[in-house]
């Protein structure tokens, strides 16, 4: 077996036993979509496990937040200083792996999800703060922000109207560094998505101006990879949707079924998802030395990503100093807020109705703080959001 095959299987039967362990939780979306993530984080995403909070790092998130232990297992095999006690103590108060996933409680995870379309559309906002960080710091000869957001969401994400509203300003933006994995697998909570949920997915996409991509095996890794590669290569102006086929707990007895979304597989469950797996480890909660060996090598690939980008600032920030003085003010929001503590800030010439009381005040703060960013889409006339 492929090292890479084998550390897939450990991502899922890791996943499997966190949530037998904890008597809780949704075994489905690792089993099946850990193909997809794995291939990502290894092949495609510029990370640095042993920076978390690299400035240019691609950032990923997990908008199917029910699926946690796809990324606790991620974070550890890939060296985030999340200890093997912690998947063990998937779910249990005062952990480092909530039920979902908790942005700045676990390293390694850029944003809290859970509620469904969440997190897709919170990747559609780190999408646009980077085309803005672009805009505003990149030269002719340094582009020194450049990096893409990546997001796995499921049927259920994409049932939410969030999801439509955020994909649609994507759109719109031309977001070209979002490209969103779709987990494909045709099953929500009551069973079957064809109870409620059988548009045509892709052509909804390719409607809202995204590049859209079919992977038709969520287990073939190439094509998966293919596929990331030509998104990241397709720059003409819009985001990217790539629907991967999958089945809900692979591997396991209720495999392609609604069953296996949100409870254990319990014993005799894993121990089957374990031989279909070729898995033949009896020690829980795992990690086979070749896979441990072969992260080792991913992270020099990885800590690599970084050493280059510090080598292209260092000559950015001599040939522009003035900017690279205002980047580091706008990283570490260190901005003049004595405005706040001055009577002058909340005095107005005249009574103002609320909205336009919030209006003048955000503007007045925009004023001092360069990086405060945002608006509301067609809207900024009525609630004086300009």
């Amino acid at each position: 077996m492929k090292v890479e095959n084998l550390a897939i299987n450990t991502i899922r039967v890791l996943s499997s036993q966190m949530v037998d362990k904890a008597n809780s939780g949704h075994p489905g979306l690792p089993l099946g979509a850990a193909p997809m993530a794995f291939t990502l984080w290894d092949k495609a995403m510029k990370h640095n496990p042993k920076n978390p909070h690299w400035f240019n790092r691609d950032r990923f998130i997990l908008s199917a937040g029910h699926g946690s232990a796809l990324i606790y297992s991620l974070l550890h095999l890939f060296n985030y200083g999340l200890e093997m006690d912690e998947l063990k103590n998937f779910r249990q108060l005062g952990s480092k792996t909530p039920g979902h996933p908790e942005y700045s409680h676990t390293v390694g995870v850029e944003a809290t999800t859970g509620p469904l379309g969440q997190g897709m559309s919170m990747a559609v906002g780190l999408a646009m703060a980077e085309k803005h960080l672009a805009s505003v710091f990149n030269t002719p000869k340094h582009s020194i922000i450049d990096h893409y957001t990546y997001t796995i969401v499921g049927d259920g994400c994409l049932m939410e109207g969030i999801t439509n509203e955020a994909a649609s300003l994507a759109g719109t933006l031309g977001l070209d560094k979002l490209i969103v994995l779709y987990d494909s697998n045709s099953i929500s909570i009551e069973g079957s998505t064809d109870i409620a949920f059988t548009e045509n997915v892709r052509k909804r996409f390719d409607a809202l101006q995204f590049n859209t991509y079919f992977v038709e095996d969520g287990n073939d890794t190439q094509a998966i990879l293919s596929a990331i590669e030509e998104a990241k290569a397709n720059r003409n102006g819009k985001p990217h949707f790539i629907e991967i086929i999958t089945k809900i707990g692979f591997g396991s007895p209720q495999e392609g079924s609604e069953k296996a979304h949100g409870a254990p597989l319990g014993a005799e469950g894993t121990k089957t998802l374990k031989s279909n797996l070729g898995w033949e480890y009896e020690e829980d909660f795992y990690v086979p030395t070749e896979v441990s060996d072969y992260m080792k090598t991913v992270n020099e690939r990885q800590e690599a990503y970084e050493q280059e980008w510090n080598a292209l600032y260092e000559e950015y920030k001599n040939e522009n100093p003035e900017l690279a003085t205002r980047l580091k003010n706008w990283q570490e929001d260190n901005f003049d807020l004595s405005i706040l503590d001055s009577e002058e800030f909340y005095q107005f010439d005249k009574p103002l109705a609320s909205r336009a009381a919030s209006g003048e005040s955000l503007n007045r703060l925009a004023k001092v703080v360069e990086n405060f960013f945002g608006g509301s889409a067609d809207l900024a006339p009525s609630n004086n959001s300009e």
